[in-house]
Parts: structure tokens; C-alpha cells; sequence
């Protein structure tokens, strides 16, 4: 035990330290403390940042990789800050071409029959989203399925009017059955009515359509119903007139009629009233204007028209219910703001139309709105926004803009063979075709997101058309300087059809990589989550089917058809310069995985497997692999593994990870569906998706795990060797820690993935319910990322997967067929540990069953205890909690501890909580985490003693004189916890007893735990202090008991003086009592109890001392106000140095027999300082009393005399018998008088009038006498006067002095004779004979009757003392 303690004065410190030392600056007693000044305290270190685990590591890696594809330019960036382009990158080479041919498909002979019968129109068109192809013949509709080898016909032919046009379009909601998906809009030279469309959907798309009546239809007699558009978000219908006017209709169609509105009408939205035409003979007729084509933009709530003269109107959506034109930009207002983009342009002349309108949406680009493709081939983007400083997206545009025109490639421009490996930079100089003819005369074109063009060319006199196909570039966008502009560079191929354009149409969904513009056109990110973009081009003979290519089917091609002139090598080096290592990396390395696709010879996208091309792929990925480096913090940080930059490798694998599973990756995992029967839950995400990711990534792993030898960061220690500096060698160090964190998110995807499908293969209804509740909200809102990085995750996992087993098992299936076979599944959610763990719960659920009493429950007990034993490592605090609450239930109670002890043992092997625990529990501290786990445990232990003592006091203990069941159970329990060698939960269980207020359960435990814990606390704990002395004292260690009072009695608790008096004098006693018991004791020799015994007693004297000093500070009356209670607080507080007591209280205040007890205390042992102390005493004491009018202060004198004597024992240092005697007579010479006379009478005598009347003469002798003075000492004393005759003991007092030496010698020979031996020696008797001669022949007594009687004796003593020499 080590108590703090101020300064002490040394056991025997040197006398100078009282009085001879200078103190000019030492506080007095009555002046008030100074105050000392704070020092300022240095303001802690931050801690270091904690390294990443590797799954954080890799799943930050994964974000960060999705967070650079979203980072993709958006259009604006390359088109709006360029006032036009023309860069194209043109090839023939089938390896290059943005575009691929899939397939043919012909026109059914029983179509060509149709039309042979046809009496006045024929049109023809795709429902290219259905995979549908239509043929209008007279008043004939008929639909086919023209991806099918022999389709079916699907007519209408019940209406007799000539059919114009047809749209399929999406219903208004709630207006027709759920099951009707489309609308189909037939316009007639009479009337437009509706066709309700159900399709059935199969694998490959819809398969099967059946058309139903709706009758509802509206007269359009007047009107050339031309062209119709379709809001596909609201179900609006809108016409227009194809042949005498620019007005926008729209078609109304409800489920029944109201009071004022018919299931189905129309509405002008152009001319809002009756107007009759007007008629100028002076002029010739001009045809007017009137609407070509409408485009809908449901994400900005517009309509665009074009019509015949080229003017583009633009209309507001702004309710369900209106319809405003806002913009009018004629042809003429368009051809000037292109004229100030580009100047002497022949393509932006005079004579060039708009031949077609397509929208941009809202999520493609913030302002560009509107694409217009023009006569001549080239492409003019439009903005069309509202003004104002705070602009509203919901209102409604007022001005549009030109805000880029895209020309065709330049004439002689033709696609070679291979493409050219040097890129031309934008220079801002006009593009080389503005003047080209290469796209002249554009019948149409068609613009699909996210920058797909078709320009269909039909050239004079030509009978087939030719179709220009062009898409952004993604490699230089996507590689763009951030300080400089995005060059729009395109890559396009011509395509020859055969026959006429006569519909293009986009089969795939609509392409979307984003919800913003940033990102939304980043091809490259949705290579492996979404279907390719495919297009349907329809001609008179038949449909061309072709397909956007993507850059991992452009690398596979490469490698399967080989490069250009510069051979594949050259190809792939283009690539790296075109897209980067990184990009490369992931491209080759999708190859190689088999994730390249072509078209197969039976016209048919395959997955593209051939050895030789995944054998170059496989190449390339290692060879473009670059390879790791060292940041530029290094430099500053110094060489080390967090500053290393991974390889471009490692950021291609991560690219390919996180492409390949973006689609789920914040996504949840289940979703709230409402069905008939209430809410149930299902998967956020297709089954068939959730399969093709996880064969995506099991392929992966397979390759990385097949080629890792050759793959710097995951070759193994020996590419360690292969190292030639320090560089290289962590450089190696931080790839392999990227690379192993990307294998272990790999692993964990597959695995999560197969949990996943294994949980929707369960009833996912039934297993929630089994969840608590947080756990059922936490499974809502986990996330795909959640369970493959996060450790929550995979905590609700492991919930799911018990909730799985548990069902089961209350089904009755056998629990280890379940658990075995999630463990093959998905190994860390349900590992074999998983497997005993849930058998060890079954044989715990059938003791239950059982009964816990009966022999079989407690084999099953037994047996669960040992299952859960094997697996304690493993065991949750959920699984550990529900064991012990299981076992206290069947009075398992031993069984309950030894798990829990187990369990804190398993969790934390390294013994950290025991290291961090003996170190004193510091903060901020690593192991303190590993110390909250055991406790935790503990805990349960401590609710199963808390249950067997409950289960003991209701029960009775011993039964006919013996031990009952409850009795055995209770003693197994305390047995497990007694013998337990775990220290720290000896500690922690010490303390839970102290919490309760079961001290004296430690004072029954004999163990070394105890006094080790005691002792450790007791510095710091008073109670704990207390307890350890009685600890020692019950088992008879009296030694360390009184070592421990010792030092409670120096310790800085807030003790007070009396109470550390009484641990002092407990010590005492208890070291001065003979120790039994412990064995050992017998090596403690008896100098250390002596050494212990004397510095118990000297601070048991300094105690004592200040224990008078704070009784005299207490009745001290010069002593006031707030220093009087700062004094008594701090001497009634810790034992203080002597040097303090004397020199700040003592000396200050003028406490002599304190002093004189302090100089006892210090061994001091200067005389002069001595005697002059006992003079102040003596004199001290008689003012005080004379002062109070007693009548006869000798009395105190004599008392404070006689009470020093005893408490310094008479030392001859601080008593020296020889002054004493000497300053007590003559203090009675000098203030007294043994004259028993009248004050007249003796002053006629010579006495003294003004002296005090003391009868005792002898009382200065009798206190020595009393005390146990030495005679001989007093004698000499007396001789030396005597013969010294100095003042006051000379003239009428030396009589005084014959009278005291006569009774010294009287008292010394009743002393001695009672020895038998009067005067101890001879030569005692000698001495004391001839003193007695000289002294009595003096003749000093005078004729008085005392001094006659003191004669007398005087000689009745020689007489004796000549006795004692014969």
C-alpha cells in the first residue's frame, strides 16, 4: 500500500531545525494563507487516426469508384461550352463501330398479300417497346410479333374509315384494368378512338398481345390526324392537324359520362374560340402550316411541335388539365442564332428544314432541352429556360436558345479500316464539315439518351436508304481535364439498309447510368447492370435489329477479329491512351471473365468464349496493370504503407466490382408489398439479378484466386523477394493490403448474396415476425452494403439466420441438415461454429422438454454446456445471454457460470482486460474495449448468484440432516466461482459484493484474489482499506493488519486526527501481537516488527502532540473568523510534520509544553533552548493562573510538570531532572513565601510582603519524587546550589535549600529502604554524610519553630545515613 504523504520530519532530525534555522518568510499562525497560482496545464495530443479495417477499406474503395462514375460529365459540359463540333472517329472495322447488326427480320408473306389487296393507303410502323411491328391497310390494322419466326396476326377490323395514324401510348391510371398496359390510338379520316392492349410478358419480352374495345372515340372529320403523341407519366393524348392548321388537340377519356363531360371528347388547346378564314383576292393561296411532329418531355411537363414551316412551339403542362404554348421559335429566328455560332456555314443556310424534334430530359442535362436535327444533316441543341435570378425548375419556360449545332463528318471522310491512333485536340477552330455533303438530303433523325443518333440519308434516285449512326466517345469525356472543356468527340458507321426507312425505335428501356446530369451518360458504368441498348430500324422489306456496343464487347471484338494496321498490340495501346490503365484494366479483366458479347452466327448475342481471346485478355490485364507508387505525402510522412497509391490494377478490379454490383449496393434488401391478403415482404431486387451478380463475382474470384501468382499483391511472400529496395517493398506492402481487402468484399458479396436467396427461399414473413422489434426495423432498412461490409449487417444476418434454424426446428426439421447446409451457402453468415452452437440449442431446448430433474435433462444439460464450451469463442452475448436465462430457469446454475467464465476467457485470450485492468484503468485505452466484453459476461454470472441465492432462501438448505438438492446446487455454483483463476473476474465480482454490501463474503473467501484486490483499491478506497486490515486480522496476520492501519492512519483520506489516532493505536497493539496462521509469516524476521513497532510510536507521539495543539487551537481566543477554521480543519486532518507543528503552531502561538513535547518527538537535545523553553513554560503557566486569581498556581505548575514528566519519560534530554529541580525552586523562591506569619511580622523578619503564602515547601521535590526522578541526581542538584550560593539561592535562602536537601534524603532512604538497601551503595551513604555535616554545621536554620523542627530532622537523617556507611 502506498498512501501519500507530505514531507515528514526526519525520525532524528538535527536540533536546528527548530530554533537555529532561519525562517524569515514562515507563515505565522495568525495571518491569512496565500493563494498560489495556477499553472496552465498543455493541451492534450490528438489522437491518431485508426487504420481502416480491410472490409472498410474495400467498401470505401467500392463508393469511391461508384462516387468517379457518377462524377461522369454531363452533357452540357461538352456541348454548351462549344458553339459547335464535328469530330468524329469514323471505322469500318467490325471490331471498332459503335453500333453492331443483330439481326433481320422479314415482313410476313400474309402482310404482302394484305397490301396487294389494298384499295387506297398502306402505312407501317414499330411498337418497337413490345417488340410489335403494325401495318395499316385501308381501315385494317394488323400487329405482329416480328422477332418471332412465324407470327401470329393480330387484327382489327371493325371500323370502315381509311386509317391514318396509330400510336401506342400509356393509359391514364385508374381508368382502365390493371392489366391493360397500353393504349392504342387509331386515327381515322372520321373519328379517333381508343384500343385497350394487354400484353403477356415473357423472358425474352412480350410475347403476346390482345386487343379489346373501349368505345370511346370522337369525331375528327376535318382534322388529318397526323401524328399523335403520349405522356407517358400522366396518360394525356395529344393530335394534331396534318394538313390545314398548327392547332394541338388533345383526347379526353374517363371511365363514364358526366353532367358535363362525355367519357371521351377532344380540346383545341391552340384556338380557344370560333374563327372564320380570311380571304385576300390580291394574294395567291398559300398552303399553311401545319404540325409534322409532337414530342413529349414528361420531366420538364412540355410539349414540343414541329410543323411543316419549321417552327418549333413549345407548350406547358402546367396542370393535368391545360395546355399552354409558351415559345415560338420560327425556322427563320432558329437559322440566325446558328448564324451567329457559325458564319458561312452552306448547311446552316437558306434552304436547310428541320425534318425532326427529339427531347433531352431534365436528368440528361439541366438546360439544353431539345435536339432539332436539320435537312442538311446536322444537329442544333436548344435550351429553353425561365428567366429570373432565383429560376423556378416547375415553371414554365420563356426563351429559347441555340446553344450548340453538331455538323456531320467532313466529305471524304470515310471510315477506314482501322482507326487512327492520334487523336486531333479541339483547337476552337471551326469543324471540318461545315460544308459537308455527307449527310444530304437527312429524311430523319432520331436522337436516344444518352446521345445515340440515327440519320437516315436517302439519297436521289437511290432506292435503299442509308443510315448514319453516331454516340459520344466515353474514353475522352470520361478522362477530361477538370481546367479544361470536354471535347464532344463522337465515334459513328454507316449503315446500308435495304429499302426505306420507315420507323426507328428503341426495344430496350430508355438508357439512364444516373438521376442527375452528372453521371447520367456514363456508359462505361452500366457495362454489366443493364441490358444493352438496342434499336429497331424498320424498312418496306423488313426490321433491322442492332445494338449499342460496349467497350468490353469493342475489346473482345478487337481480340477476335484482330486489330488494324498496327495489329491487336496497337488496338489495346489506343484503348490505354483512349480510357486509361485503370479502365483498361477493368475492360480486360471482364473479358477475361467471360463478360464480352457478340453476335453469333445464328444472328444471336452470345457471351464471348473463346480460349485465345480470354487468354489475351487475361494478358492484358497483366501486362497494363501498372503498379503501385507512393504518394506525394511521403515525401513528408515518410515511407509507409498508408501512403501508398494502389495500381491502376487494383483500381481496375475495384471498377469491376463496383459496376458489376451497383445495381444493389444501396439498395435495401427487402420491400413492403401490398397484396390482396395485407402486407408482405419480398426482394428489393430480381432473384435473376441478384444470380447474374453473384456468377459475375464467382467468376471473378475464381480468376483472381487461378492467377494470383502472377499478379503483384497477391503472388505471396515471395514477390517480397523479388523487391530490390525499401521503395518497392512497401509499395508491394500496400497493393497486397488493397488487393486482400477487395478479395474479402468479393467473398463477402457472393456469400451475402447467397444468404439473400436462401432467406427469399424460406417464408421471409414468418422469420421476420420471429426478430425482436429493432431488429425488425433494422432488416428494413439494411442494405445490400450493410451486409457485405458493415459488422451490423452482418449481425442481422446471423439474427435472420437463427430465426431460419429456429423455424425450422419448430417445424421439426432436423436443426443440423439446415445449419449444414447455410453453412455451404454462405459460410460466414451460418459457420460451422453456427452449426454447434444451434445443436447445443436444440439439446438445451429438449432438457426443457425433459425436465431439468430428471437424468436424461441433465445429461442433455451436460451435453449442451460442453457444444457450448467448443464454440465459446463464437458465442453473441444474444446466444450467451439466452443460454445462462435458460440454464438459471432449469437450477443449472454451475453450468451457467463455468459458460460465462469461458466465454470471457475465449473473448479476450491476449488477456488484455487483466494488463489494462493492473495497469489502473487508463482512458482512452484499446484494451478497455476487450475489458467491457468480459465484464459482460461477469454480469450474468452475478444474476445467476443472484437466482441461486434466491432459489436457496426459498427453499430449505439441508433436509433430515442432510444437504438438499438446492443445497448441492448452490455449493457447485460458489465452488465454480471460488476456484475461478480469471482475476479479473475476482475483481470484478469483489466489487459487485461491496455494491450489495457483502463485505463480509470477502472476509470468508480465502484466497490470495482478496488481500491482492484489497490491497490494490485501498489507496484509493477507505472501505476497501478497513476491510483489508480486518481481511488480515480475521486470519490472524496481526503484522499486516497493523501495516495497513499504519498506513491508513498517514493516507490522505478524509480522516479525521482522532480517528487516524485510533488506527494508530490499533496498529500498535496489533504489531505488538504475536502472529499464527499464515505459513509466510515465519520469514518475517523481528527486526522488521521492531521497525515497524517504533515508527507506529513516533507517529502515534507526533499524532498525539497535534492532537493538544488542536485542542488548544479550539479554546484559543486569539484565533478568529475564517482562518480559526482553516487551522482546525488542517490539524484535524493529516498528521503534520513535526517542523510544521512547531514552527507554524507551537512556536507561533507560544504552546511551550508542546514545544517540549516536540523537542521529545525530534530527539532534540539543545540544552539552553531547553531550559529557557521550561522557563517560559513555568512562567507561562503562573501568570495564567495568577491571571484567573487562583490561590496557589504551584499547584498547575506542579501538574504540567509531573504531565510532561510522564509523557516524555523523563528524558534526560527534554527533562533533565538537574534543571528542572533547579527552575521549580526557584520559581517557589521567587513567588513564594513558607512564612507562616502575619504580613507585619514578616516583614519585620526581612520577609517578603508581596510573595504568595505556600504551605508546601516540599512540593517542587515531591513532583520529582513522584515522577521517579533519580535521587542522586536531585542531591548533586542541591549540592551544587549550595555551594554555588548564586542568586536567588544565597543569604536567608540558603535555609531553603537545607530544608529540601533534608527531605531528599528523607524521601530517597524511604525509597531505598524498602529495596533493603538505604542509599543504594555505600559510597552513596559516604557522599550523603559528609553533605549532611557540612550543610548542618552551616547553621543556616534560624531559631524559628519550623526551622528548629527542620534542624531536627536533619540530624535524625545524619544519624541514619551514618548508620547505613556502618
Amino acid at each position: 500500500m502506498a498512501f501519500q504523504m507530505p514531507p515528514a520530519t526526519p525520525q532524528r532530525p538535527t536540533p536546528g531545525a527548530f530554533i537555529n534555522t532561519p525562517a524569515p518568510n514562515r507563515p505565522g499562525l495568525f495571518r491569512s494563507a496565500s493563494s498560489q497560482q495556477s499553472q496552465p496545464q498543455p493541451a492534450p495530443l490528438a489522437a491518431p487516426a485508426q487504420p481502416l479495417a480491410p472490409i472498410e477499406r474495400a467498401a470505401k474503395t467500392i463508393n469511391d469508384m461508384l462516387a468517379k462514375d457518377k462524377r461522369y460529365p454531363e452533357l452540357e459540359s461538352y456541348v454548351s461550352t462549344q458553339g459547335s463540333s464535328g469530330d468524329y472517329d469514323l471505322s469500318t472495322n467490325p471490331a471498332w463501330t459503335p453500333f453492331q447488326k443483330m439481326r433481320t427480320y422479314e415482313v410476313p408473306e400474309r402482310i404482302f398479300e394484305q397490301v396487294n389487296m389494298t384499295q387506297m393507303s398502306t402505312n407501317m410502323g414499330l411498337f418497337a417497346e413490345i417488340n410489335h411491328a403494325w401495318v395499316s391497310i385501308d381501315n385494317q390494322l394488323y400487329l405482329w410479333d416480328y422477332t418471332h419466326p412465324n407470327p401470329e396476326l393480330v387484327g382489327y377490323e371493325e371500323q370502315p374509315n381509311t386509317i391514318i395514324s396509330v400510336k401506342l401510348v400509356k393509359p391514364r391510371a385508374k381508368v382502365f384494368v390493371d392489366t391493360i398496359s397500353y393504349l392504342l390510338v387509331v386515327a381515322t379520316a372520321a373519328d379517333i378512338f381508343l384500343i385497350a392492349m394487354e400484353t403477356q410478358k415473357g423472358p425474352e419480352g412480350v410475347h403476346a398481345v390482345s386487343l379489346y374495345r373501349t368505345g370511346l372515340s370522337v369525331s375528327v372529320r376535318g382534322i388529318n390526324v397526323s401524328c399523335i403523341e403520349g405522356s407517358s407519366e400522366t396518360g394525356r393524348i395529344f393530335f394534331g392537324d396534318g394538313r390545314d392548321s398548327e392547332d394541338i388537340y388533345e383526347l379526353n377519356y374517363q371511365q363514364e359520362d358526366r353532367w358535363f363531360t362525355s367519357k371521351c371528347s377532344k380540346t383545341n388547346h391552340v384556338k380557344k374560340s370560333v374563327t372564320f378564314p380570311s380571304f385576300n383576292p390580291f394574294h395567291a393561296a398559300q398552303r399553311p402550316a401545319y404540325v409534322v411532329q409532337m414530342a413529349v418531355d414528361d420531366t420538364r411537363k412540355l410539349l414540343y411541335s414541329l410543323s411543316s414551316n419549321g417552327t418549333i412551339r413549345v407548350f406547358h403542362m402546367k396542370t393535368s388539365t391545360t395546355l399552354d404554348v409558351v415559345i415560338t421559335r420560327p425556322l427563320d429566328t432558329i437559322r440566325t442564332m446558328c448564324s451567329h455560332m457559325v458564319r458561312q456555314s452552306e448547311l446552316l443556310g437558306k434552304n436547310f428544314q428541320i425534318v425532326n424534334i427529339d427531347p433531352i430530359t431534365a436528368p440528361e442535362a439541366d438546360q439544353l432541352s431539345l435536339m432539332a436535327t436539320t435537312s442538311t444533316g446536322c444537329r442544333i441543341f436548344l435550351s429553353a429556360t425561365s428567366g429570373g435570378y432565383y429560376p423556378d425548375p416547375t415553371a414554365a419556360p420563356n426563351s429559347m436558345q441555340v446553344r450548340h449545332v453538331r455538323f456531320p463528318p467532313p466529305d471524304g471522310d470515310t471510315p477506314s479500316s482501322s482507326p487512327s491512333n492520334q487523336i486531333q485536340p479541339y483547337q476552337g477552330m471551326a469543324p471540318l464539315g461545315i460544308n459537308s455533303t455527307t449527310l444530304i438530303p437527312t429524311y430523319s433523325g432520331h436522337r436516344y439518351a444518352p446521345g445515340s443518333f440515327f440519320c437516315v440519308v436517302r439519297k436521289p434516285g437511290e432506292q435503299n436508304d442509308l443510315v448514319f449512326l453516331s454516340a459520344p466517345h466515353p474514353g475522352p469525356i470520361s478522362l477530361r481535364d477538370s481546367s479544361q472543356s470536354t471535347r464532344y468527340l463522337e465515334t459513328g458507321q454507316v449503315l446500308n439498309l435495304s429499302g426505306s426507312v420507315q420507323a426507328i425505335g428503341q426495344v430496350s428501356v430508355p438508357f439512364s447510368a444516373g438521376e442527375k446530369p452528372a453521371g447520367f451518360g456514363n456508359e462505361l458504368a452500366v457495362q454489366f447492370d443493364k441490358p444493352v441498348c438496342e434499336y429497331a430500324i424498320m424498312t418496306h422489306t423488313g426490321i433491322e435489329t442492332i445494338r449499342r456496343r460496349r467497350l468490353v464487347d469493342i475489346f473482345a471484338a478487337i481480340i477476335k477479329y484482330g486489330g488494324g494496321l498496327d495489329g491487336i498490340e496497337g488496338d489495346v495501346r489506343k484503348i490505354v491512351k483512349e480510357y486509361g490503365l485503370a479502365e483498361t484494366s477493368a475492360t480486360a479483366l471482364a473479358v477475361a471473365c467471360g463478360q464480352g458479347s457478340d453476335v453469333g452466327p445464328d444472328a444471336r448475342v452470345t457471351k464471348v468464349s473463346e480460349p485465345d481471346v480470354l487468354e489475351f485478355a487475361r494478358k492484358v490485364f497483366f501486362e497494363y496493370g501498372g503498379k503501385a507508387q507512393l504518394t506525394e505525402n511521403a515525401t513528408v510522412d515518410g515511407i509507409s504503407v498508408e501512403n501508398v497509391r494502389a495500381s491502376p490494377r487494383h483500381d481496375g478490379i475495384a471498377i469491376y466490382i463496383s459496376r458489376v454490383i451497383r445495381a444493389i449496393w444501396d439498395a435495401s434488401i427487402i420491400k413492403q408489398v401490398m397484396k390482396p391478403t395485407g402486407p408482405t415482404f419480398e426482394s428489393s431486387q430480381p432473384i435473376s439479378k441478384l444470380q447474374e451478380i453473384q456468377r459475375a463475382l464467382v467468376q471473378l474470384q475464381e480468376f483472381l484466386e487461378t492467377n494470383k501468382q502472377n499478379i503483384d499483391g497477391l503472388a505471396g511472400p515471395e514477390a517480397l523477394g523479388r523487391a530490390a529496395s525499401r521503395q518497392d517493398e512497401v509499395e508491394l506492402q500496400g497493393e497486397n493490403r488493397a488487393l486482400t481487402s477487395l478479395l474479402q468484399i468479393i467473398n463477402n458479396a457472393i456469400e451475402g448474396i447467397a444468404f439473400v436467396l436462401v432467406l427469399f427461399d424460406e417464408r421471409l414473413d414468418d422469420i421476420v415476425a420471429l426478430l425482436p422489434a429493432d431488429s425488425q426495423q433494422k432488416i428494413r432498412t439494411l442494405t445490400y452494403r450493410g451486409l457485405f461490409s458493415a459488422k451490423e449487417g452482418k449481425d442481422i444476418a446471423k439474427e435472420l439466420v437463427k430465426a431460419i434454424v429456429n423455424r425450422n426446428i419448430a417445424k421439426g426439421s432436423n436443426v443440423e441438415t439446415v445449419a449444414e447446409s447455410l453453412r455451404r451457402k454462405c459460410g460466414s453468415f451460418c459457420s460451422s461454429d453456427d452449426v454447434v452452437i444451434f445443436k447445443a440449442q436444440e439439446n438445451l431446448k429438449k432438457a426443457a422438454d425433459v425436465g431439468a430433474n430428471a437424468d436424461r435433462g441433465r445429461v442433455l444439460l451436460n451435453d449442451s454446456l460442453k457444444l457450448f464450451e467448443q464454440v465459446a469463442k463464437s458465442l453473441s452475448t444474444e446466444n450467451l445471454t439466452a443460454a445462462v436465462d435458460k440454464y438459471i430457469e432449469l437450477e443449472f446454475y454451475a453450468g451457467a457460470i463455468r459458460l460465462a467464465l469461458r466465454v470471457a476467457q475465449e473473448l479476450d485470450r491476449g488477456n488484455k482486460a487483466l494488463s489494462w485492468f493492473r495497469d489502473g484503468q487508463p482512458g482512452q485505452d484499446a484494451r478497455q474495449s476487450a475489458y467491457a466484453q468480459r465484464t459482460a459476461c461477469y454480469e450474468l454470472i452475478f444474476k445467476v448468484i443472484t437466482a441461486v441465492d434466491e432459489a436457496s432462501n426459498n427453499q430449505s438448505f439441508v433436509q433430515d440432516g442432510v444437504l438438499s438438492q438446492i443445497g448441492r446446487r448452490k455449493f457447485e455454483a460458489y465452488e465454480q466461482i471460488n476456484n475461478s483463476e480469471d482475476e479479473v473476474f475476482q475483481n470484478y465480482l469483489y466489487d459487485w459484493y461491496l455494491q450489495k454490501g457483502w463485505a463480509d463474503r470477502l472476509l470468508e473467501i480465502q484466497s490470495p484474489f482478496v488481500v491482492e484486490y484489497l490491497r490494490r483499491s485501498s489507496d484509493t478506497d477507505i472501505a476497501h482499506a478497513d476491510l483489508l486490515w480486518r481481511y488480515y486480522a480475521h486470519y490472524n496476520d496481526f503484522l499486516s493488519a497493523a501495516e495497513v492501519q499504519f498506513e491508513l492512519a498517514k493516507s490522505t483520506f478524509n480522516l479525521t486526527l482522532d480517528r487516524r489516532i485510533e488506527y494508530l493505536s490499533r496498529a500498535r497493539t496489533n504489531a505488538q501481537t504475536r502472529n499464527t496462521g499464515f505459513i509466510e509469516l515465519a520469514t518475517r524476521n523481528k527486526q522488521s516488527r521492531q521497525e515497524l513497532l517504533r515508527n507506529i510510536s513516533d507517529y502515534l507521539d507526533i499524532a498525539n502532540i497535534q492532537s493538544d495543539v488542536l485542542q488548544k487551537i479550539k479554546n484559543e481566543p486569539r484565533l478568529i473568523g475564517e482562518r480559526r477554521a482553516e487551522v482546525i480543519q488542517r490539524l484535524d486532518g493529516a498528521i503534520q510534520p513535526l517542523d510544521d507543528l512547531y514552527h507554524t503552531y507551537a512556536d507561533q502561538a507560544g504552546y511551550y509544553d508542546i514545544c517540549l513535547l516536540i523537542y521529545h518527538a525530534a530527539d532534540y537535545r539543545n540544552l539552553p533552548n531547553i531550559r529557557s523553553t521550561w522557563t517560559n513554560l513555568v512562567e507561562q503557566i503562573h501568570h495564567t493562573a495568577v491571571a484567573a486569581k487562583h490561590t496557589a498556581p504551584w499547584e498547575l505548575v506542579a501538574l504540567e510538570v509531573e504531565r510532561i514528566g510522564q509523557r516524555v519519560n523523563l528524558n534526560e534530554n527534554i527533562f533533565p531532572v538537574n534543571v528542572v529541580l533547579q527552575l521549580l525552586m526557584q520559581y517557589d523562591i521567587t513567588y513564594y513565601t513558607h512564612d507562616t506569619a502575619p504580613l507585619g511580622r514578616r516583614a519585620a523578619a526581612g520577609g517578603d510582603d508581596d510573595k504568595i503564602p505556600c504551605m508546601n515547601l516540599t512540593w517542587p521535590v515531591d513532583v520529582l519524587v513522584k515522577l521517579g526522578a533519580p535521587f542522586e541526581m536531585m542531591v548533586s542538584t542541591l549540592e551544587q546550589l549550595w555551594y554555588a550560593q548564586e542568586h536567588p539561592f544565597g543569604g536567608r535562602n540558603r535555609r531553603l535549600l537545607v530544608k529540601w536537601l533534608v527531605y531528599v534524603v528523607e524521601q530517597w532512604y524511604e525509597f531505598s529502604r524498602r529495596s533493603g538497601r538505604p542509599f543504594g551503595t555505600e559510597e552513596n551513604a559516604i557522599g550523603l554524610g559528609d553533605l549532611l555535616r557540612v550543610v548542618l554545621g552551616a547553621n543556616e536554620l534560624g531559631n524559628t519553630q519550623d526551622d528548629r523542627v527542620w534542624a531536627e530532622r536533619g540530624r535524625e537523617m545524619a544519624d541514619v545515613v551514618a548508620e547505613a556507611v556502618r
